[in-house]
Parts: C-alpha cells; sequence; structure tokens
C-alpha cells in the first residue's frame, strides 16, 4: 500500500494559477486578496487536501506564529469580551493562540503559566490578568528582564511597557453624571474587589463626578461586592441600612446591577421613580433586565484587536532587528447606554 504525498503550496499556487505568496495571504486571511482569486485558491486547497506545515514553516522562518496570552476571570463579562477580540485580530494577522487561564489571584499566580510561554518561544504575550498591586509589580520587573514582546491589559497602567487601558475613571464619572442630571442626590456606590485597580477607578470617577457637584462622596454610601449578582443584592441591602437616604446606586458591573434589581423589587422599591440603577459593561442580557438597564459601555472587542496590532508591530520590529518603538498606552473610552432604569418620568 503506497502512502499518499501531502500537497505542497507549489501544487496548490500551480493549480490555482497564481503566486506563492497569494497562497500565503489567502492562508492567512489577509484582506487585500481578490474575492474571485481567494475562491480560487480554497478550492485548490481543498481539491488537494493541502494542510499547511506549522512546524516547518516555524523552524524555516526562526519564529511560533503564535501569540501567549494570559488573562482570568474568563466567567466575567469584560475579560470574555476582550478575548473575542484578542483571538479575531490574531486569526487575521496569522497567529495562533497559547492560551493560560489565571483562576486565582494570589500574588505569585500566574508564574508558572509565563514561563510555559517563554519555553515555548511565543512570538509576543498578551497580559491580560485583573491584576492586584503585589503581582503587577512582579509581573512588570519580570518583562522587562525578558526581549520578548508583550502588551499589557490589566486595568492599569503598566510603567514603561505597553498598556491598552479602559478609560474606567471617565466611566464611573458617566454614570454619576447622568444620575445627577437626572435629580438623583443621594448615589451610592456598589463598588468591585478594593484590590483591583479597575474598582478603585470607577470609584474615582463615582466620587469626581460628586464633588464638581456640590455633593460629598460619603463613606456611607460605599459598599464593595464581588461582581456576582448576589453581592449586589446584598450590597442594596446594607447601603439602605448604613446610608438611608439614598436614591440611586451605581453598581461597578451589570451583574451586581441585577442583584440590585432583585433586591429593589423585593424591598417594593420602584425603579427608577424611587431609586436610579446605573451598571457597568453594558451586557447585552442588560437590556431584557426590568427595567431595562442604563450601564457604561467599553469597546472591549476593539480593546482586543488593539492588543494583538501594538504586539504584531512589536514583533516585526523584532524580527527586522529595529528598536522597539516608545511604550504607549491606549485609552479605550467609554459610552453610556441610557435605558429605563435611570430616566426619571
Amino acid at each position: 500500500m503506497t502512502t499518499r504525498r501531502k500537497a505542497t503550496i507549489r501544487q496548490v499556487a500551480t493549480a490555482a494559477k497564481v503566486s506563492i505568496q497569494t497562497v500565503s495571504r489567502v492562508l492567512h486571511e489577509h484582506p487585500y486578496v481578490a474575492d474571485e482569486t481567494r475562491e480560487r485558491v480554497l478550492r485548490a486547497i481543498k481539491q488537494l487536501d493541502y494542510r499547511p506545515d506549522a512546524i516547518a514553516r516555524s523552524l524555516k522562518d526562526g519564529r511560533s506564529y503564535s501569540i501567549g496570552v494570559v488573562i482570568g476571570e474568563l466567567e466575567h463579562y469584560g475579560p470574555n469580551r476582550l478575548l473575542s477580540g484578542i483571538e479575531r485580530q490574531a486569526a487575521a494577522l496569522g497567529y495562533s493562540l497559547s492560551l493560560h487561564i489565571v483562576h486565582h489571584t494570589q500574588p505569585d499566580n500566574g508564574a508558572k503559566q509565563l514561563e510555559s510561554l517563554l519555553s515555548h518561544q511565543v512570538d509576543g504575550i498578551i497580559w491580560a490578568v485583573p491584576d492586584i498591586d503585589e503581582r503587577q509589580t512582579w509581573i512588570q520587573a519580570k518583562f522587562r528582564a525578558e526581549s520578548i514582546p508583550v502588551v499589557f491589559e490589566t486595568g492599569a497602567l503598566a510603567s514603561g511597557l505597553p498598556t491598552i487601558l479602559a478609560d474606567n475613571r471617565a466611566g464611573g464619572r458617566l454614570a454619576t453624571e447622568h444620575l445627577l442630571a437626572q435629580g438623583y442626590r443621594r448615589i451610592g456606590l456598589i463598588a468591585g474587589p478594593p484590590d483591583r485597580p479597575v474598582s478603585r477607578e470607577r470609584r474615582s470617577g463615582w466620587q469626581d463626578a460628586l464633588l464638581a457637584a456640590g455633593l460629598p462622596a460619603d463613606e456611607r454610601a460605599i459598599i464593595s461586592g464581588d461582581w456576582t449578582p448576589e453581592s449586589g443584592e446584598q450590597g442594596l441591602y446594607r447601603l439602605l441600612q448604613q446610608f438611608p437616604e439614598l436614591d440611586a446606586v451605581f453598581a461597578s458591573n451589570d451583574q451586581m446591577a441585577l442583584g440590585v434589581l432583585q433586591a429593589a423589587h423585593l424591598l417594593g422599591r420602584c425603579i427608577p421613580e424611587d431609586l436610579g440603577v446605573v451598571g457597568f459593561d453594558a451586557t447585552p442580557e442588560g437590556a431584557y433586565y426590568w427595567p431595562p438597564l442604563t450601564s457604561v459601555r467599553h469597546h472591549l472587542v476593539e480593546a482586543g484587536n488593539t492588543a494583538v496590532r501594538e504586539l504584531h508591530t512589536q514583533i516585526e520590529l523584532k524580527r527586522a532587528g529595529k528598536p522597539r518603538a516608545q511604550p504607549v498606552c491606549i485609552m479605550m473610552q467609554s459610552e453610556l447606554i441610557v435605558r429605563k432604569s435611570s430616566v426619571r418620568r
């Protein structure tokens, strides 16, 4: 029994009557290929049962064509959407992903994932873990000691390293200013975990808006949750105990805002007449809460796209032997999606 030899990229190019470079562009989903040419190449690939040899390609080019991604808390909306953007842009640029998920938040967590990625010689790394301060200090020092390209998406500025940030402070200010514009004056905050930069930034935005309006940022009006609906529900009960004059709540994510809506219903408080509610993340489900939830949107898929493009630029500079560009901090802007939960009639 004879073994059929694998088709080569040259055979595909000959069958499709194009250059090898055009076949390569089609394989990597390059946008600048004519539709008719793309279809002809794809037919030839199918007819010849061609499969690219990734190992041979990496040996030839001295690179893996893979990006390492270290990410945490995928059960939450934000990291999930960010990863979606990373995957789409990586595929468009011809990279595979080596994904490592961090499940806990101990200061040393992530060390094994990083060492694994370095040992597999990925071309670059996107670090997208919602860091606590101790780990952030450690991981930034580690990357400065390595020559591998890296982009941070951690919710806080990585000093001297490329960083993609969502403007959480501006988002918190937008939410609170909207409630003030609706006539609410005693606005409580259900914040996320206090050791997260994201939580602190959203709290700062809430405080900025109140102080600009000449209102106190009362400590009685602040409760910390853990991003879950249960913590939002319990957070409203606790807020009303220590700040009974409360007339609105800014919840630092939509899941906690859902818990606030549940608690308000159980307490017989009408939303938005008795209590205005604004969330954060603008999850698609928020439009179907009752009442539909006003929320702050970050363009998280675009943030993932941007992280990959920035990393790709660094990788290409390294391959060309050129010095790295100056580290950039790209800030993704916030947008308020207004729905019934915060609009007084």
